[in-house]
């Protein structure tokens, strides 16, 4: 018998939701480490095909394809997933992975403050406006500062964003099926960028090895911890808790990368996780709060966000 969100204890499933969060920023940190050999492109087609392939031969969607499928959000959620991974590792490549994460984050927040028109919200807009210029402003430093990494970074929290819009339809009619169905669409959709420099993977036994250990860190672990934790607690108590991925991302990336960010870039880090918290929390009752907390806990990613 599965606990209702708000009984029993929170301690699994907060365990659940925090190793989650590790394995896709450790899995960030391994795909970066692949980049020499790949390129950005190259690891985004290897890690895509390889957990699009899993995540088929898990889900079968064929099995119960729905009569009425919305081929518009199904296709829309393909093209997302393509964006958001593909500039991800672009911005990866250029930037640490703390400010990636903190700038891809702005997609999801921006989808559940757009069209708000409550006082609070406009203070965590605002403070995620501070996080950005903390992150990427004078205080970042020239060697942490690649414009064309922020414009990819940012590009990641817009596929993100569309994720999010376009998984409400096509999770709707598919289930768990949508998200496996867009990460293989994504993989065919990145081949004609990343498919030539993909393609030591297929002569060489460890860079497979560390390509389906990819596929499992980044995609099937996290979603099934993810999928025991949400059923367990309050959707906008895991959507709080979700707002502490960017800071996984910078200690991922200090840990296995060496990567530092300067004192201006942690305080833009954490001031985009407060208003992402906070827009979280503050949400209204009712409908409009559980299509935030929703939004935000949005995260049955499959995964195709990282």
């Amino acid at each position: 018998m599965t606990a209702g969100p708000h009984s029993g204890s929170w301690g699994l499933p907060l365990a659940a939701v925090i190793i989650a969060m590790m394995c896709f920023q450790v899995s960030a940190a391994l795909a970066k480490s692949m980049f020499p050999v790949l390129g950005a492109d190259g690891t985004a087609v290897v890690r895509l095909a390889l957990a699009g392939l899993l995540l088929l031969a898990l889900t079968r969607p064929w099995r119960a394809w729905p009569k009425r499928a919305h081929w518009p959000a199904l296709i829309g959620l393909g093209v997302s997933t393509a964006a958001s991974i593909g500039f991800f590792y672009q911005a990866l490549e250029r930037l640490p992975q703390g400010v990636v994460v903190g700038l891809q984050f702005l997609g999801p927040l921006a989808v559940a403050l757009f069209g708000s028109r409550r006082p609070r919200d406009v203070v965590w807009a605002a403070l995620a406006g501070a996080g950005v210029w903390g992150l990427v402003g004078p205080g970042a430093g020239p060697v942490s500062f690649d414009p064309v990494g922020v414009l990819f970074a940012l590009g990641a929290g817009a596929g993100w964003a569309g994720y999010i819009l376009f998984g409400r339809t096509a999770g709707g009619d598919l289930g768990p099926s949508a998200g496996a169905l867009s990460i293989a669409m994504a993989a065919v959709l990145l081949l004609p960028v990343g498919g030539e420099s993909a393609l030591p993977v297929l002569s060489s036994a460890t860079l497979l090895g560390l390509g389906l250990v990819l596929a499992v860190v980044s995609t099937a672990l996290p979603i099934q911890l993810e999928l025991y934790a949400l059923p367990r607690m309050p959707a906008r108590t895991f959507a709080v808790l979700m707002s502490l991925e960017p800071a996984f991302a910078a200690i991922s990336g200090f840990a296995f990368m060496g990567e530092r960010l300067t004192l201006a870039q942690i305080g833009g880090l954490f001031a985009v996780m407060l208003a992402a918290a906070g827009a979280a929390w503050t949400a209204m009752p009712g409908a409009r709060s559980a299509k935030v907390e929703a939004d935000f806990a949005a995260r049955t990613r499959s995964n195709s966000k990282r």
